[in-house]
């Protein structure tokens, strides 16, 4: 099929369909686990036609926490349910010669492929880049691995908690450096895949152009290195290594967690105004010294201040105290519990809540998509699918294969 026919295809397909940004866009999405999911997860948000290309048992992310009866939905765990909304599901033998022959026709038919295997798996399984661009050169596909495809050690295998280790991100989280702490939030898998979105988004206006696809190689260790960002310019300059300083900060006082009578609150004093400002609110006399004014004399006398905030700001409850901080424009916030933050009223008003269908009809709740588009802004969040659910659909709408063809690969254990 020439490419004039198959983008007239596909414009035909999706006319009066969804209204979102990438509905043009067809990803075959070979991911498992959640730094790769959690990209193709971010894809579909944005409306591209996302294809779940997994074996015919299913990829391993649908056993996490499916026998878990408190983080689980009718056999489908937090995890699955979560990274795979918006998604279709076919059911692929890749290392069948027919399974792979109807990948590769698939292929012919995409804008995109998206995978998270070990080095060297795709060159096996030979889907990758050098394979399928011999098929559609305009084929973009991207890899999300530990350490890169090429360096070194490439082949290393890396989770989350690895990534944050050797990125060195662990080792300025917590307030003890005999103590390294990773983050709660899983951040190196879930930067692994936000970097990949913005690779193959990169890759596709490129297209544009050029006319060709191209690899993106993303590195989970590449990602946190770029997010120690400014920090890692301070270590050349100083050649010192920094270290863990909990919720304060190297240059701000105040900026911490303090107590109140209830829970926890945020205060981040950036400026001299901020602080004139506080003054006012916590009425403590200490703090009227002329040379708190500027922020060499804060830090001086940090960990007075500190301590002094604490004991006054015991005296009432978050809520109260937060209302006296707002007046004043001053950076504040509670410290939710999950409970508290999904029911904020602002992450409520912004769609950041939303219906997590199960394919037998039950739901559940979960994260929204935080890219919020004025015009092409529908959200919408089909349910994640059950294991080669759209098999026949996808044979039979985008290859025109019949019914007598998919049956055929399904009894010879290339397709499920």
């Amino acid at each position: 099929m020439s490419e004039p026919d198959r983008v007239d295809r596909k414009q035909a397909e999706m006319t009066n369909k969804l209204n979102k940004p990438l509905i043009r866009i067809r990803v075959l999405d070979l991911t498992h686990m959640l730094s790769g999911p959690y990209g193709s997860m971010i894809l579909a948000d944005l409306g591209a036609e996302t294809i779940k290309i997994e074996p015919l048992h299913g990829e391993n992310t649908r056993k996490l926490l499916a026998n878990d009866r408190k983080n689980s939905l009718d056999g489908m765990g937090a995890y699955y349910i979560t990274l795979n909304r918006n998604k279709q599901s076919v059911a692929l033998n890749l290392k069948h010669p027919e399974g792979l022959a109807v990948f590769h026709d698939l292929v012919r038919e995409a804008d995109v492929v998206i995978s998270n295997f070990g080095v060297g798996v795709p060159e096996r399984l030979k889907i990758d880049y050098a394979t399928l661009k011999s098929i559609n050169p305009r084929i973009i596909t991207c890899t999300v691995t530990g350490f890169g495809t090429d360096g070194p050690k490439p082949g290393r295998p890396a989770f989350d908690q690895v990534a944050q280790a050797t990125g060195g991100g662990m080792s300025i989280t917590g307030s003890d450096p005999e103590h390294p702490v990773r983050s709660g939030i899983p951040i190196g898998d879930l930067g692994g895949g936000m970097f990949a979105v913005m690779g193959i988004l990169a890759a596709l206006l490129e297209r544009e152009q050029s006319g060709e696809g191209q690899n993106v190689d993303i590195s989970m260790l590449d990602c946190q290195v770029s997010m120690l960002n400014y920090m890692a310019t301070m270590y050349f300059l100083s050649g010192e290594n920094p270290h863990p300083i909990g919720n304060s900060h190297f240059v701000h006082v105040p900026y911490n967690t303090f107590h109140t009578s209830d829970g926890f609150i945020v205060i981040a004093v950036i400026t001299d105004n901020f602080w004139q400002n506080l003054k006012q609110v916590v009425n403590c006399p200490e703090f009227d010294d002329p040379k708190y004014d500027g922020q060499p004399g804060r830090w001086e006398d940090r960990e007075m201040i500190e301590e002094r905030l604490n004991e006054i700001l015991g005296t009432n409850t978050s809520a109260w105290w937060l209302q006296q901080l707002e007046a004043k424009r001053i950076p504040c916030a509670p410290v939710n519990r999950f409970s508290q933050a999904l029911a904020d009223p602002q992450v409520r008003h912004r769609n950041m809540v939303v219906e997590l269908k199960h394919p037998g009809g039950k739901s559940t709740h979960g994260p929204g998509n935080p890219i919020k588009l004025s015009r092409t802004n529908e959200e919408s969040f089909s349910a994640a699918p059950a294991i080669g659910q759209d098999t026949d659909h996808v044979l039979s709408g985008i290859l025109g294969y019949d019914a007598s063809r998919i049956a055929e690969l399904k009894n010879s254990g290339a397709a499920g």
